[in-house]
């Protein structure tokens, strides 16, 4: 056998920075950034991509912008600002990301340039693959504006596209240059919204950190009421959890283990079958609540765990099932999720389950008569009172 061998490694490093008002003149962080990162006799150049709603709510932000770099121009701003449309929209259709990838064309953004994508997840997302690949790597900072993309999406390594009606089918594995947190954005979100990326936090709580689940708990009522400190907190926390992860073992998910996507499998396909009307942050505590009841009829999980934690997401106001959730006696529309699921994945199913608030446990196959009875304790369930099953 001939052949030549071939082996190196690769180290990745980029800091989420948690500041307030990162466009103001008297905040010098993000040109702190830009010092550091410097290549002598290069114009480095921006291009900013921002979602269409946060321009909406913040309508003085490319002002903002072109003084701050007025103030530090050790990078500049190509001449335009790309305003794409937010939510699953930017993803469903590939416009955006041709747009974005022919503004990198016309202002010749380079691989010492950068795109700075300011916005939701899908802005981030459709923004970051087309950093991965033009020019096979532009350098990417994210400035996430929604409490999901601050504590989950906006701070991972991945990116994407939705096709062939299957979510971010289109996609890579990019490391961002920096990702800025700035909770001033969070002040303009609906309260739908607000509240959305909270599921994520109780989601990674759950399979990692159970004295974290328990402050979400105490700190409810303060979360409902848009109190800033507790979000913060519940944000940055969220957001280690994920970054420990990320830096363990399999950070561009080689495997069939996906830890994080507790509860994602019936999300993903919930957010498909309702046209994306149905934010992922919704549709994630739905999927938590059916693989959290699910996993109590196993007898992987205590009751009493169990009903903590639908209540939990009860009073956080989230709904724990839909009418797409309730798998029939032939088949289900969610149930194609566990394919789709699986083929995204690669290789074997494997879903994460619960064993104890904190601790997950993964499983290979789904019972779909235990799936089936899961559903219809969500349809029946009130918190204190107990569900039988007919």
């Amino acid at each position: 056998m001939d052949y030549l061998a071939q082996s190196f490694s690769v180290q990745f490093e980029y800091r989420v920075y948690f500041t307030s008002g990162l466009f103001d003149v008297n905040n010098p962080v993000l040109n702190s950034f830009f010092i550091e990162r410097l290549v002598p006799e290069t114009a480095q150049k921006i291009l900013f991509v921002i979602d269409q709603g946060v321009a909406d709510k913040h309508p003085r932000l490319p002002e903002h912008i072109a003084g701050y770099f007025k103030q530090f121009p050790s990078v500049q701003p190509a001449k335009e600002l790309l305003i794409i449309p937010g939510g699953e929209s930017a993803k469903n259709d590939s416009l955006y990301f041709d747009r974005i990838s022919e503004a990198v064309h016309v202002h010749g953004i380079d691989r010492h340039s950068y795109i700075i994508a300011v916005g939701g997840g899908a802005v981030l997302d459709v923004a970051g693959y087309a950093a991965a690949v033009s020019h096979r790597g532009i350098n990417l900072v994210r400035v996430p504006t929604t409490v999901l993309a601050q504590n989950d999406s906006g701070i991972g390594v991945k990116n994407g596209i939705n096709h062939f009606g299957k979510k971010n089918f289109l996609g890579t594995f990019a490391v961002p240059s920096a990702v800025f947190n700035d909770d001033l954005f969070l002040t303009t979100l609906d309260q739908r919204n607000w509240r959305s990326g909270m599921a994520e936090a109780v989601k990674v709580a759950l399979i990692k950190d159970a004295a974290f689940f328990y402050r979400i708990e105490s700190d409810a009522d303060k979360l409902i009421n848009r109190d800033q400190d507790a979000m913060n907190y519940l944000i940055r926390h969220c957001a280690d959890l994920h970054l420990q992860h990320i830096r363990g073992k399999d950070p561009f998910e080689k495997g069939s283990s996906r830890p994080l996507d507790f509860g994602h499998w019936s999300a993903h396909k919930l957010e498909q079958l309702t046209n994306f009307e149905v934010l992922h942050g919704e549709a994630v505590a739905m999927g938590i609540a059916l693989d959290t009841v699910y996993s109590k009829l196993a007898g992987y999980l205590p009751a009493a765990q169990a009903d903590r934690i639908l209540d939990l997401l009860i009073k956080l106001g989230f709904d724990i099932t839909h009418p797409i959730m309730q798998v029939g006696e032939k088949d289900s529309p969610v149930l194609s999720g566990l394919k789709e699921f699986r083929e995204h994945l690669g290789g074997r199913l494997t879903i994460m389950m619960l064993t104890e608030i904190g601790t997950g446990k993964e499983v290979h196959e789904i019972n779909a008569g235990l799936l089936m009875s899961a559903g219809k304790e969500l349809k029946n369930y009130r918190p204190g009172i107990p569900v039988k099953n007919p």
